[in-house]
């Protein structure tokens, strides 16, 4: 189901059970409120709305992301890149390809929240036209930091977009 640009350097499969212990251990590494293998598990089997991916470098998995489909409206649970591995472009690809699956899925928007000292993620999300739209006061429960919401608006038109860049 996924799209495949030449630009794209990963290749990505649908989350499964057996990456769990990886993805965690990549989670941990990434996020000050990590979620547990226990979270992951029951997003996997027990939510009906969660699509989670994993990226691979070559045969390494080096990231993941996530979301919710409900209704038309794809909410952003997720995405994450093995600290040795940031600053190379993945997590563009990693989202680029959950907005793809989002909008293949059904989805004509999408959603997320995002801590406010996040600069470089915000930054990411608002290169492919997120916009920040409010806040979730004492957001993160570790801090209170709050949150920003973004959203994007018009997937159709990021996907025809894409398809054309990518010659596809």
């Amino acid at each position: 189901m996924s799209v495949e640009s030449k630009k794209n350097r990963l290749n990505f499969t649908g989350m499964r059970l057996d990456l769990l212990e990886k993805v965690v251990k990549i989670e941990r590494s990434c996020f000050s409120s990590p979620w547990s293998f226990s979270m992951f598990v029951s997003e996997l089997t027990n939510n009906n709305l969660a699509h989670y991916i994993a990226a691979f470098l070559e045969n390494k998995l080096i990231g993941y992301g996530g979301m919710w489909l409900v209704l038309d409206t794809a909410h952003i649970t997720c995405v994450a890149v093995d600290p040795q591995f940031r600053s190379q472009k993945y997590g563009a690809e990693i989202l680029n390809e959950l907005i793809m699956q989002a909008f293949l899925l059904g989805a004509s928007k999408m959603t997320l929240e995002v801590r406010v000292s996040n600069i470089p993620a915000r930054h990411l999300y608002s290169r492919f036209g997120f916009e920040e739209r409010g806040r979730r006061k004492a957001y993160y429960s570790d801090n209170n930091e709050d949150a920003v919401i973004m959203w994007k608006e018009n997937l159709s038109n990021y996907a025809v977009n894409f398809n054309i860049e990518a010659g596809i």
